[in-house]
């Protein structure tokens, strides 16, 4: 089981883990992009933290809930709409919960990829953060298929989800600002691959503690 307690310590640790990194995603973005990703994702996630200590009481998706419009609101780009739009539909997959089963976490990764496909209309290869998403939750529902544990089913995922980030720089980009430098977007690793990695990668450390 995931506590509703450590999910608030997951969007703690995701926030600073993304204000440590926002030099770097910035870098990766200033190759084929706005070079804004880590500057607005570090905005947002801010204001997320600043709002988790008055979630202490809420349950799971009403705290997913919070955390998305809180992104829409916060981040420009493409990244609010689509981070923000990952946590909405993952709070749908979650009504009312204070804890989450394998089967719960699951769901909430399929509802959240499904949310950032439509959202996005990216698909696998394009060279987004759905390369890194896709992957993650094939090897997730795998694990918990074979009987794994939330520990060692996210372990695989991000596993998974590192293999998908690193795939996509000799990808050639189809979405978004990137897809304009065509052939000269080969070569850089994909910026919102490399979050939504971060993102597992912070959930994976509180389940372990």
């Amino acid at each position: 089981m995931i506590s509703q307690a450590q999910i608030l310590q997951w969007l703690q640790l995701f926030a600073s883990t993304i204000e440590e990194n926002k030099d770097y995603l910035t870098e990766l973005d200033a190759a084929i992009g706005d070079a804004d990703h880590g500057i607005n994702m570090d905005r947002g996630w801010k204001k997320v933290s600043t709002q988790l200590p008055t979630l202490v009481d809420q349950d799971i998706s009403s705290i997913f809930k919070t955390v998305s419009m809180t992104l829409i609101s916060s981040i420009g780009g493409a990244s609010g709409p689509l981070y923000g739009t990952w946590f909405l539909r993952a709070s749908t997959a979650v009504a009312g919960k204070q804890e989450l089963t394998e089967q719960d976490i699951l769901g909430l990764f399929q509802a959240g990829l499904e949310g950032v496909l439509q959202r996005g209309k990216a698909q696998l290869g394009d060279k987004t953060m759905i390369d890194a998403l896709a992957p993650a939750l094939e090897k997730f529902g795998q694990a918990v298929g074979e009987g794994k544990n939330i520990p060692e089913a996210l372990q695989q995922a991000l596993a998974a989800a590192e293999q998908g980030m690193k795939e996509t720089t000799p990808m050639l980009a189809k979405k978004g600002r990137a897809s304009y430098l065509g052939e000269r977007s080969i070569g850089h690793q994909d910026p919102g691959a490399t979050s939504a990695y971060l993102m597992l990668q912070s959930l994976l450390a509180v389940v372990e503690g």
